[in-house]
């Protein structure tokens, strides 16, 4: 057997996963059709990439040497499919901007189009910030708008500027019909022996903060559903087979509640980082204040959320 791409991707995704079940989630396979492939790759090795606990998986040196190639390849393979696919493209200048998909990123890419009328603004959008990260650390991307969270924040190095965008709470979304919907807001406690749905590890923090504080809380939550997209959540959540962290932005209606929780337990940070070296740097305040108005303009279109700010 040779490794190929596809071996490299899902050892970093196990990687950055943490576990091969989160791994499996995160890329859509099953988890006994990922372990194989992953023994598959150990075999061809001679030896161990990953160490096996109760906690999940760790890098061997080995490992993490191989690792460390394998991103840089993926990158670089990246890079090569996207400058294929901009041949034949106006030339001129292009502003590479990155973001999770969320509130800020489309915006932001909508007000530095205005900004730089002569500028071709790309946009890509991941669910993980560490892909985001990534791209940004190996000059594939100028600037993206990321998360973090408490006890994962990022620490940029001098080559990179970062200001936070802000801070949002996390809140929880529930069925209109939920037996604590005519609460203004709930203990996290009081959702111990609920159902609920997680979207999946993001390489940034994501759920393990969540998990964490729940933790504190005196629970484990019983996690039924694993779901990367909004809409099936919605519909979980709708028809009350789940209860869900989610932002202090997501949107109510159609038979969903969304409610802060006690102490706000658990916080997200909206960050804009810059490569120093960007063309963006020059101007680096101003991209942070369309960032920042990306942000509130989305919130404006969430009234509990500004009426839960005022309180």
């Amino acid at each position: 057997m040779e490794l190929e791409l596809r071996h490299l991707t899902s050892l970093c995704a196990i990687a950055d996963a943490g576990s091969v079940s989160r791994a499996a989630a995160l890329l859509g396979v099953s988890q006994p059709a990922l372990t194989a492939q992953l023994q598959r790759v150990e075999r061809e090795l001679g030896a161990q990439v990953f160490v096996r606990d109760r906690k999940g998986v760790t890098p061997t040196p080995l490992g993490q040497s191989l690792l460390t190639r394998a991103r840089g390849v993926l990158l670089a393979m990246d890079e090569l499919r996207r400058d294929s696919d901009r041949r034949g493209l106006a030339a001129g200048p292009v502003v590479r901007l990155g973001g999770i998909a969320g509130a800020v990123s489309v915006g932001l890419a909508d007000r530095l189009s205005d900004q730089l009328p002569d500028a071709e603004v790309h946009l890509r959008t991941e669910y993980s910030p560490r892909v985001l990260w990534d791209l940004l650390m190996a000059n594939r991307l100028d600037a993206a708008a990321l998360v973090d969270y408490p006890g994962f924040a990022l620490r940029p190095p001098a080559t990179v500027l970062s200001q936070v965008i802000a801070v949002e709470p996390v809140f929880v979304a529930m069925s209109e019909r939920h037996r604590l919907a005519d609460r203004a807001s709930v203990a996290l406690s009081d959702l111990a022996d609920e159902p609920w749905a997680l979207t999946p590890y993001d390489g940034a923090g994501w759920p393990d903060c969540f998990y964490a504080v729940c933790g504190e809380a005196g629970f484990t939550p019983r996690v039924l559903y694993t779901v990367s997209d909004g809409t099936p959540i919605r519909e979980l959540v709708a028809t009350g087979r789940a209860v869900t962290p989610c932002q202090a932005v997501f949107a109510c209606g159609d038979g969903v509640l969304v409610k802060p929780l006690e102490g706000d337990p658990v916080r997200m940070r909206h960050i804009l980082a810059c490569r120093a070296d960007s063309p963006l740097a020059d101007n680096f305040d101003v991209v942070l204040r369309l960032a920042c108005d990306a942000y509130w303009a989305y919130a404006q279109r969430r009234p509990d959320y500004l009426s839960w700010l005022g309180n």
